[in-house]
């Protein structure tokens, strides 16, 4: 087993194999994983088994520490069909040498793929992680609805979805990305943060990723009151930005938008993704969001984070 540290021109294998993996989606394509690649020292690897590309780990360094790749909301090694069990554990053990042989790396971070993006159970690097002795260091509440098993959706969000009803608002996909992200900048702002994507970078990505980033809107009389950018997947689809004006809370639109998505856009989804619920590295629980996202019909999977150390070569 060998681990090359990825460079440009490895780009098209890397794509190729992350396309026909079990547990990748686009956001560990190149083009997405290195639209910010100003901010990262980018240090991802390659596994290679008798000149055959087993497994890939989007992957950044900072201070000494190898992470799953800071600028990725999850993301260890991505593999396809030919993992096994004992290949994981060969892969770890090359990774580990790997590093080590390189004196500068300490510590490693890694992020688990949550489950619900795997096309099938693939959860080799959790037993590789476990028998490493790796520490669960954090944990992130994720609520998600299954559209063909859907929960109940409680009466406050049945109100809101027939006030908007009521009101005449209409629901669609839409190209007003720069109306959408002044209401988001708008929202954030009451709470002294600003969107993690710029309208510049989200142009950039939608240009790229048309199939997989989409803007849906709600509107009132013609104008966006509501939306959310769905980044998709094949079996998922999370809505990455949600945010209303004062006219689209007053009216229940982003309710009846959500609703909508779930019910009728992404039906034939396996899951429909609202995201985390918690802060403070999974510590602290907010209640108030993780309940309007469970009203929807959703329950909990998790985002895992675990930590380990490199020993020095020798």
């Amino acid at each position: 087993m060998e681990i090359l540290r990825y460079s440009p021109e490895h780009a098209r294998d890397w794509d190729a194999f992350v396309d026909n993996s079990r547990n990748g989606t686009f956001l560990f394509r190149r083009g997405y994983m290195d639209y910010h690649s100003d901010r990262f020292t980018d240090h991802s690897l390659m596994a290679v088994s008798s000149g055959q590309l087993v497994a890939v780990l989007p992957a950044n360094e900072r201070d000494g520490t190898l992470w799953s790749h800071q600028g990725l909301t999850y993301g260890g090694w991505v593999y396809g069909d030919k993992m096994r069990g004992a290949l994981m554990l060969d892969v770890f053990e090359a990774m580990t040498g790997y590093l080590a042989g390189l004196g500068t790396i300490d510590r490693v971070v890694y992020k688990v793929v949550p489950e619900i993006y795997h096309r099938v159970p693939s959860e080799e690097d959790q037993y590789a992680l476990f028998r490493q002795g790796a520490r669960l260091f954090r944990r992130d509440i994720a609520t998600v609805v299954v559209p063909g098993a859907r929960l109940p959706i409680r009466s406050g969000k049945k109100g809101n979805i027939k006030k908007a009803q009521k009101a005449s608002v209409e629901v669609r996909q839409s190209q007003d990305l720069s109306a959408y992200h002044g209401i988001l900048s708008d929202v954030l702002a009451r709470h002294d943060a600003a969107p993690v994507h710029s309208l510049a970078e989200l142009e950039l990505l939608m240009g790229r990723f048309p199939d997989n980033i989409k803007l849906y809107g709600a509107y009132l009389d013609n104008a966006l009151v509501a939306g959310s950018i769905v980044f998709e997947t094949p079996q998922v689809a999370h809505t990455q930005y949600l945010a209303a004006s004062d006219a689209g809370r007053s009216n229940g639109a982003l309710d009846l938008l959500l609703d909508w998505l779930i019910r009728e856009e992404y039906r034939d989804k396996r899951y429909f993704s609202f995201g985390i619920s918690t802060e403070s590295e999974g510590t602290v629980l907010n209640e108030g969001l993780i309940a309007q996202k469970e009203g929807f019909g959703g329950t909990a999977f998790m985002h895992d984070f675990y930590e380990f150390l490199i020993l020095p070569a020798g």
